[in-house]
């Protein structure tokens, strides 16, 4: 132990100096100095364990450091890298699932109980190496999916995102003294574009045809195509949202559902947005909402404003679930020669359909609810490249009309 340290422990009362017998401080370089503290002999290996910090700055500040790091090893809130990788992830989803949305918090469940524990289970972060988790992610892409084939770029990502976070986590407690995640090399993600395998004959053709699963789906899927929302956001309308004079729809809220449970929250982005639909989808919804309030009326009941547009129950106190309209959609999209087709592609022939006519990206970002306009440009790039070659040969037209 150098002079410097027993001169710091003159100065401290004996349970200070009984703490500090353990610890030591080294100058690195200029203005860097290591602070290191022994805590004990590790049962696996018969090796001294240390847990060490670097700090920036004066002997003062490392001293203050010392002082800390032996503080909260006494209180067991530091230790070095142990236990193993499975106690740490269970530990971080304890911690983080509380404050996640139940889509999300199941999402990180499966991905830890199918990829991580499997693998990283019963491996003690001590012997966590970056070229092994490089060497993991690639078998993931290759063979990781169902029944051994490959999983895609961004589910591996997904995968390196919750591990990552799990272990930020254990260098925070102490667990780890850096984070072997942050200098792997997660495969690159590409956003694709998105490309309809249907036409507007498809979805008309589904939209009438809707009436055989369930008399109120066409208005559900009408207004998917009107107004490019989410599924989640569709279940989640009331009637007060719905303005039938201007032909408003007010989106601010969605229904998730995770493991059988429907929670309400509000929009993925966090926004309220107000679109409009046509006269035509106006009407369709004046229509329904007369038929909903008949039916109350006629079974001595009232139709709340609060009340959900898509409800199984007359007077809409439970809405549909996100689950059902799938199911519902799946069902007759087999039944039509559809199998391609999804849910979520109402939402992205919107978005097409009025880029394909012409309208700004900004007013179809706004109305699709996305954060940014360059997500609208990422997934939309080849209906935008359309606009634009229908925008030279406009342009053109015109310089040749004028010579």
């Amino acid at each position: 132990m150098d002079s410097s340290l027993k001169d710091q422990q003159s100065k401290h009362s004996p349970g200070s100096s009984r703490r500090r017998h353990r610890g030591s401080i080294r100058q690195r370089g200029a203005g860097s100095f290591e602070v290191r503290v022994f805590v004990g002999v590790n049962s696996e290996t018969g090796k001294r364990d240390y847990v060490s910090r670097t700090i920036r700055g004066s002997r003062r500040d490392a001293e203050v450091e010392l002082t800390k790091v032996l503080r909260q090893i006494d209180e067991g809130a530091v230790a070095p890298r142990s236990g193993s990788v499975g106690e740490l992830v269970e530990a971080w989803y304890r911690l983080r699932s509380p404050n996640l949305s139940p889509p999300v918090a199941h999402n990180y469940r499966r991905i830890i109980d199918r990829n991580i524990l499997p693998r990283w289970g019963a491996v003690s972060l001590r012997q966590l190496r970056v070229k092994d988790l490089d060497t993991w992610y690639a078998r993931l892409l290759s063979s990781g999916g169902v029944n051994g084939g490959p999983l895609s770029a961004n589910s591996v990502r997904r995968v390196h995102a919750v591990l990552h976070a799990a272990l930020a986590q254990g260098v925070r407690w102490g667990q780890l003294v850096a984070n072997p995640a942050d200098a792997v090399t997660p495969p690159s993600v590409h956003r694709q574009s998105i490309v309809l395998t249907a036409g507007s004959d498809d979805f008309a053709l589904l939209i009438s045809s809707a009436k055989r699963v369930n008399q109120v789906l066409p208005v559900y899927f009408r207004l998917a195509l009107a107004t490019g929302a989410r599924r989640g956001e569709l279940c989640a309308l009331r009637w007060r949202d719905v303005d039938l004079t201007k032909g408003v729809i007010q989106i601010g809220r969605s229904l998730v559902e995770a493991a059988g449970v429907v929670t309400e929250k509000d929009t993925k982005t966090h926004q309220v947005r107000r679109v409009s639909v046509d006269a035509t989808t106006k009407e369709l919804l004046s229509e329904y909402h007369s038929k909903v309030l008949t039916l109350c009326v006629d079974a001595g009941g009232h139709l709340p404003d609060n009340s959900f547009v898509f409800s199984h129950d007359p007077e809409g106190r439970t809405p549909w679930r996100p689950g059902y309209v799938t199911a519902a959609f799946c069902r007759l999209r087999n039944e039509l020669g559809m199998r391609s087709l999804r849910l979520h592609d109402l939402r992205h022939a919107s978005a097409s359909f009025l880029l394909a006519g012409g309208v700004d990206v900004k007013t179809v970002s706004v109305r699709l609810g996305h954060a940014q306009t360059s997500t609208t440009l990422d997934i939309y790039a080849h209906m935008i490249n359309q606009a634009d070659d229908r925008a030279a040969s406009m342009l053109g037209a015109f310089l040749d009309e004028k010579g």
